[in-house]
């Protein structure tokens, strides 16, 4: 996408904010455009609820500064363009779904019809039941529709899946680029790294209120010069691990054998030739997940699940 002779939707330039003597960001730059979901990632206390904050105008910028639509993002006018979903909301238990959404859509000059903010958060089915008696997933599918309601040029998500089964989330995630697709910027944090891999044009990586690097998916993944091994195999690890180019061999929750090398063809030739009865042999490079792990120094325990989840908890505000 060319985004050189567009004005971005939303920007930071040189911020900085502190909390006392904790330095939250230091002279962080973001951009994002339209048609464009940025993931804006990283571990607990990077910044990135400080960021979305000044974006938000929830918070100003003890330096540089921040911008929404051009604008100071404290302005009316600029904050009706936007359309927010933070991992927490105060939402009345008693009002049912019609009318929470109708309640957003009255603050908004043209929202979309009610039945269309229903439709792209799959809430049909529960149009008349009280937000109090919905599901965790089911009220974040809530939220989903009344940050939809205004029309929204650019959208924040933080953290949206949250409570999703793996149908819901799948179906959020069609929204989103459906929504990217029709010009919509799209602003997400996420504790899925699969998520980010599956939806964003630009991912940025910050640690301790700094920018740790950017780029596409792709570019990202090339800063790891890695391979996944994995196969059936009667080797042990331990064996494996003292082999020369491996990084590290373990046995998977599955007990399958886990390898992970620099170049894999060495490593997959004396596989086969020390286990003649290795099976189920697959080979992948390094994803999103190793490249955060790389760069920001997170523990490798942490992406040992099979969805290569890492749950980031946000710092506090």
């Amino acid at each position: 996408m060319d985004t050189t002779t567009r004005a971005p939707l939303a920007r930071l330039h040189q911020a900085g904010k502190c909390y006392g003597k904790t330095r939250a960001l230091e002279g962080l730059d973001l951009e994002l455009h339209a048609g464009q979901v940025l993931a804006l990632l990283g571990p607990n206390g990077a910044g990135k609820t400080t960021a979305i904050g000044l974006l938000l105008g929830l918070q100003r910028p003890d330096a540089g500064r921040a911008e929404l639509f051009g604008l100071p993002p404290q302005s009316l006018q600029a904050r009706r363009l936007a359309g927010v979903m933070l991992q927490t909301a105060g939402v009345p238990d008693t009002l049912k779904v019609c009318e929470l959404v109708e309640l957003a859509r009255s603050y908004y000059p043209q929202p979309r019809a009610l039945d269309e903010c229903l439709a792209l958060a799959g809430l049909e089915d529960v149009r008349h039941r009280r937000y109090g008696q919905l599901s965790g997933g089911q009220q974040r599918r809530v939220q989903f529709a009344m940050a939809l309601c205004g029309r929204p040029r650019l959208l924040f998500l933080d953290e949206p899946t949250t409570g999703l089964d793996i149908d819901a989330r799948q179906a959020l995630w069609r929204t989103i680029r459906t929504l990217a697709a029709q010009g919509c910027g799209v602003l997400l944090t996420t504790h899925y790294l699969e998520e980010a891999e599956a939806l964003a044009d630009r991912v940025m990586v910050i640690g301790h209120g700094r920018l740790l690097a950017q780029g596409s998916v792709e570019e990202m993944r090339a800063r790891v010069a890695q391979r996944r091994i994995g196969c059936v195999s009667s080797l042990a690890p331990s064996t494996v691990a003292a082999w020369p180019g491996v990084q590290e061999a373990r046995s998977g929750a599955d007990g399958r054998l886990e390898v992970i090398a620099a170049r894999a063809e060495p490593v997959v030739r004396r596989l086969l030739a020390e286990d003649p009865q290795l099976s189920e042999l697959d080979v992948r490079r390094a994803g999103l997940a190793d490249a955060f792990l790389a760069l920001t120094g997170a523990s490798a325990q942490a992406t040992e699940n099979p969805a290569n989840r890492m749950h980031i908890e946000e710092e506090a505000a």
